[in-house]
């Protein structure tokens, strides 16, 4: 009997950026990678192109973009930008820092801590409708390229929902796992389901910021 072709994905986060460092909401506003974050996105093309990879994708933010460059110098592929696997709209509290929101908008931080699935930050996305884009883009990604080898560059917030959709941890529960910029998140997907092989990789780097909240 043939077993059913295995899907491998390699998802990364971003790189760090000033914004991260200052612990600065950046959602969907456009902020670059800072010389720490470019330092990081040279540093995982030179593990990602020691690998063989069928399709390449990115959020279009340039963040995103600009860590998956220095692999597709490297590896001579072109990339498929999909605005789905972009981070989630904060509204309100874009561009602010999470100290600044909170005292700012005391009412709003307190639902936003406490992982509200319904709350959208009055002009922004709710942590439900968040998870249901996040997840859907990935498993669609995932469907056109069965059996591939696919490398995806994309947000911290797209990455807590993927890690929540594959373990069964709740989107209103604390997260007790990492997310740290640059780093490699290795996804299998067989005829037992979904499977994280490894998650967090950061030996390829210096040092890497978690700066998301809980």
């Amino acid at each position: 009997m043939t077993l059913p072709p295995v899907t491998r994905l390699c998802v990364v986060r971003h790189g760090e950026t000033a914004w991260n460092a200052e612990h600065r909401v950046q959602g969907q506003l456009d902020v670059p990678l800072n010389a720490v974050g470019l330092a990081q996105a040279r540093a995982a093309s030179k593990v990602l192109g020691r690998e063989k990879f069928d399709v390449i994708y990115s959020s279009d933010l340039s963040r995103a973009r600009q860590t998956a460059q220095p692999v597709l110098d490297f590896l001579s592929m072109k990339i498929i930008l999909e605005k789905e696997l972009r981070e989630r709209h904060y509204g309100i509290f874009e561009s602010l820092t999470y100290a600044e929101v909170k005292e700012k908008f005391p009412e709003d931080y307190a639902r936003f801590e406490a992982r509200e699935p319904g709350y959208a930050f009055r002009t922004g996305e709710s942590l439900k409708d968040f998870s249901a884009r996040s997840i859907s883009v990935i498993e669609k990604i995932a469907e056109d390229h069965k059996g591939q080898s696919i490398l995806v560059f994309t947000h911290g917030g797209v990455l807590d929902h993927l890690h929540r959709f594959i373990t069964g941890q709740p989107l209103s529960t604390e997260r007790g796992f990492g997310i740290p910029n640059a780093g490699l998140n290795r996804i299998e997907i067989t005829s037992a389901g979904w499977q994280i092989r490894s998650w967090g990789e950061v030996a390829h780097l210096k040092g890497a910021l978690d700066d998301l909240p809980g």
